[in-house]
């Protein structure tokens, strides 16, 4: 287990707060383990924490969001149980606090502790039909050894954040969409979607400034002091 200060030190490192390097230290260490669970090989890692560690977002972010097409609770209990008590022997203190069946897949809340104040992190599974294609991803990252991850497609990822902003509409949304654009992670077809958020970005009144500091390092300060103008930009370069 790394220590609290080493932690610190990172946070100062990163321009961000220490929970959310507290925070991200813990999700690379459930990563690394679900991940080693053969049950794993069909899990799908996708949503905001995706687009941080495989794709190197600066947004932070706190659930752990995945696919799949195995449709049992029990199997995710167990794998989950088993990856925590991986975790454990790295001197976490972890606890199940919900586990649960949803409209669309399986919850899992656990709370993960001795490494300052407890931090609580969501396992979201969605389950789902259709075919599921995949992507193998070497995570390399400043907090723990390299590690296996099999995520969706970048196609699949893509369109999951894009709908996810037009039925949301939540600030991280919109700062993951800049995110992708300026990554050029958005196919021709997706783009067509563009004009729906325009749309929406002239109606909503969201306070990004506020919402996203939380989550992004002070280097990005001035993206999001007009966040407005920064994205409204970058979707009209893509149209």
């Amino acid at each position: 287990m790394l220590s609290l200060s080493f932690l610190q030190k990172t946070a100062v490192k990163f321009q961000t707060s220490e929970l959310n390097v507290r925070r991200e230290y813990v999700q690379h260490l459930l990563l690394s383990y679900l991940y080693q669970k053969l049950e794993s090989r069909e899990l799908y890692f996708k949503g905001g924490t995706a687009l941080r560690i495989l794709y190197r977002s600066p947004r932070f972010s706190e659930d752990l969001d995945f696919d799949t097409t195995v449709h049992k609770q029990r199997v995710w209990e167990r794998v989950i149980e088993d990856t925590l008590i991986d975790v454990s022997r790295e001197g976490i203190g972890v606890e199940i606090e919900e586990s649960k069946v949803t409209s669309g897949g399986y919850l899992g809340i656990v709370s993960l502790s001795n490494i300052g104040d407890p931090i609580k992190i969501h396992f979201e599974i969605s389950f789902r039909k259709d075919l599921i294609e995949g992507e193998a991803f070497t995570v390399e990252n400043d907090l723990v050894v390299p590690y296996f991850v099999k995520s969706l497609t970048t196609t699949q990822l893509v369109d999951g954040k894009v709908e996810a902003l037009l039925q949301r509409q939540k600030a991280r949304d919109f700062y993951d969409l800049y995110f992708m654009l300026r990554a050029n992670l958005l196919s021709p077809i997706q783009k067509k979607q563009l004009l729906k958020v325009r749309q929406l970005l002239s109606k909503k009144g969201i306070n990004f400034e506020t919402e996203l500091a939380l989550f992004l390092p002070r280097s990005q300060a001035m993206i999001i002091h007009d966040f407005n103008k920064s994205l409204l930009g970058e979707i009209n370069r893509n149209i």
